[in-house]
């Protein structure tokens, strides 16, 4: 078994965390990019969402998770039977999870599906990789909203596509290698390609938006459908 040693040192993130809805039982919030989901082994990486709303809400546990670089929706359980309930949707994939990304170059088909299996690899780590053979089965729907050009501070034009994202399963790092896997990465991702076309090497952020956040309130079951616009 290999040995996997994260080295990853987080930067500061000076942007707060809105909470967009609380009451006694979970709390949804809005996470900035460049946050950590949960705090790391390494204490210079303690900053997190979690570390930050348990001194708002004690005892308070995370449901899911977001990538260091992505921003949006979370939801928040407040105690330990509210995050089993909670969980228990995402396992029975009863949630529904909709994101808004930037994809590099203009996708040629206006919606499809990646059906790619994911698997970890330690000598490759933070990298996860697609494997028929190894992975766990993965499914991502797309959906292009829009088709532009934008243009950085070099004068070079950079072709882009606005996408609405459906993952049906709940992969680590999976949306980021579908759109790799797609032929067009997530615009800034340093770890799946979108920051190699030319004009993307300063893109400020992960440009990858948790925008929708759909399930059932375990107390009052009602359906929740949490919105949160894209900030790109």
């Amino acid at each position: 078994m290999s040995t996997i040693f994260d080295s990853f040192i987080a930067p500061p993130c000076h942007d707060q965390i809105e909470i967009l809805y609380q009451d006694a039982h979970l709390a949804l919030i809005n996470k900035p990019a460049g946050l950590l989901s949960l705090s790391g082994k390494n204490p210079q990486n303690l900053d997190s969402v979690h570390h930050r709303l348990v001194q708002i809400f004690p005892g308070c546990t995370l449901v899911h998770r977001l990538d260091f670089g992505t921003s949006g929706l979370m939801v928040i359980a407040r105690n330990k039977a509210i995050n089993a309930a909670l969980c228990r949707q995402f396992s029975q994939r009863t949630v529904t999870k909709v994101y808004s990304a930037l994809l590099c170059g203009h996708l040629a088909d206006n919606e499809g599906v990646i059906d790619a299996a994911i698997a970890k690899d330690p000598a490759l780590f933070p990298l996860m990789s697609i494997c028929a053979l190894r992975g766990k089965p993965a499914r991502s729907r797309y959906r292009v909203v829009e088709r532009f050009y934008h243009e950085p501070a070099e004068g070079r034009l950079l072709p882009l596509t606005r996408v609405r994202l459906t993952p049906e399963t709940g992969r680590t790092h999976q949306l980021r290698i579908h759109c790799q896997q797609l032929g067009h990465p997530i615009w800034g991702c340093d770890l799946y390609g979108g920051r190699l076309p030319p004009g993307t090497e300063r893109t400020p952020r992960l440009m990858l938006h948790a925008s929708e956040l759909h399930f059932v309130h375990p107390i009052s079951e009602e359906w929740v459908k949490a919105q949160h616009a894209s900030p790109f």
